[in-house]
């Protein structure tokens, strides 16, 4: 509900005793003006003339000013024609009883035709009256209900009305507490208070307002109550949904922890436990094997570890980047050196002289670790991976290829998941937060990374982030 309140046309006490001093004063200046440039050729106009001028008059008075001006005017009129334009001059004796009849169904015309158009007049305002209000009880309940929706509707409330506060009390247990206010906070004695709800009140601070602004502003008090009980309702549907992603988190970590990280744990213990037993002759040979076994089992627990801990920042939206303009190749080379698949087929294809990207070096270099680690398990040993880089207008693009199986369209988002895996038939010990990770970070640091068919065969996923300026 962030758009402006029509202008509504309500007016208060004030104003309109203003403008009737001044509608006073125009059908004054109006009649003597009229009276002036009749005289002087009331011998070459009849009596019906000049009534009719004057009706004319009364007409325009009614539609402008009002019944109540357009009867004065007519009064004034009907006097104004007697004295200058009836015989004898200059008096209010009349002679003939044509003229007599003559200013009596003046009088009573003008009366009619001053009620009537009034009438029409007053119709037509209130039916723009309806349609303004209508116009703007339609725009707040179509507007989507979010956090600020009953601040916002307040202000219009103030604005309609030219107030110079509005606000929504609640009453809790006894007591009173202001659930919204825009402009001045509210008064002990409010000029106007209106039922909202049950337990809710719509206050304002400001001028008296006339019959129908009150009943206008029931209406939208009634809105107040109903769009703060839809913000509350989207609030707690928001908790809610907050809540069932950390259950579905949860879950899914107990699972994953219980899976991928027990079988690093069994590893470490079968080999540690045959290098302690005595009863066991090992071969040189035999015990740097076990001796590698729990090296390359704990490297494994400690990147389940590491993975588990970051995608735990990401959920919490507690990650920082520090961004500062870095040289893409020693980005690549530094998470190449010490990626778990350090000894793969790599092809590097990032020339030192592109232009420095705006990045966290080690969020980057954690992106381009596991986007790595992921082409390695799609490619194997079989096929290289390539790393491109290169710049694209204002921004530079990674590119990490690989010739691989390849993903359908159908999936490329859904990979981006943690605890998802596309082949859970693997038992390389990953949790499925590669990607999910590869993405938070590379969003941190106001990038983009997109899946898209590598031609021939496989995956590519692009890295794209700003360059530095």
């Amino acid at each position: 509900m962030d758009a402006e309140p029509p202008a509504t046309g309500y007016r208060t006490g004030r104003r309109r005793f203003g403008r009737t001093l001044v509608g006073a004063a125009l059908t004054a200046a109006g009649l003597a003006g009229l009276t002036a440039g009749l005289v002087p050729a009331r011998a070459s106009l009849s009596l019906a003339s000049v009534v009719l001028l004057y009706l004319s008059f009364v007409v325009v008075v009614a539609v402008f000013g009002g019944v109540w001006l357009a009867l004065g005017a007519a009064l004034a009129s009907d006097v104004l024609v007697n004295f200058f334009f009836v015989p004898p001059y200059h008096t209010l004796t009349v002679e003939s009883r044509d003229h007599v009849i003559t200013l009596v169904v003046f009088v009573a015309v003008a009366t009619t035709v001053s009620a009537a158009v009034d009438l029409a007049v007053r119709q037509r305002a209130e039916a723009a009256r309806s349609g303004v209000e209508a116009a703007l009880l339609a725009r707040i309940t179509a507007a989507p209900v979010g956090e600020g929706s009953v601040t916002t509707l307040l202000e219009h409330v103030r604005d309609t009305f030219g107030m110079t506060g509005a606000a929504l009390i609640e009453r809790d247990d006894g007591a009173e507490r202001v659930v919204a206010h825009v402009g001045a906070p509210p008064s002990a004695s409010p000029a106007l208070s209106v039922a909202a709800g049950e337990g809710l009140r719509l206050v304002a601070d400001g001028p008296q307002l006339f019959a129908p602004d009150q009943r206008f502003l029931a209406r939208l008090a009634a809105a107040a109550a109903r769009t703060l009980q839809a913000e509350r309702l989207a609030l707690q549907a928001a908790h809610a949904r907050e809540l069932a992603d950390v259950d579905r988190l949860r879950a899914a970590l107990l699972a994953a922890v219980g899976h991928d990280l027990r079988t690093p744990l069994a590893s470490i213990k079968a080999a540690a436990s045959g290098l302690r037993d005595p009863d066991i002759d090992l071969a040189p040979g035999q015990q740097a094997e076990l001796l590698a076994t729990v090296e390359e089992s704990a490297d494994r627990m400690g990147a389940l570890v590491e993975n588990l801990l970051a995608m735990s920042r990401l959920q919490a939206g507690v990650l920082s980047a520090d961004l500062r303009a870095v040289a893409l190749d020693e980005v690549v080379a530094a998470a190449l050196l010490h990626s778990p698949t350090a000894d793969a087929a790599v092809e590097v294809d990032v020339p030192d002289d592109l232009p420095l990207v705006r990045a966290d070096p080690g969020l980057l270099e954690r992106v381009i670790a596991n986007l790595v680690a992921n082409a390695h398990r799609a490619s194997g040993e079989a096929h290289p991976i390539r790393l491109v880089g290169r710049p694209v207008g204002d921004r530079l693009e990674l590119r990490v290829i690989d010739h691989g199986p390849g993903v359908p369209a159908a999936d490329r988002d859904r990979i981006f998941a943690p605890f998802q895996r596309l082949d859970d038939h693997t038992a390389d010990g990953g949790l499925g937060l590669g990607l999910a990770i590869a993405r938070g970070f590379t969003e941190a640091m106001n990038g983009t990374i997109s899946p898209s068919e590598t031609p021939g065969g496989g995956l590519t996923m692009t890295v794209t982030l700003a360059a530095a300026r």
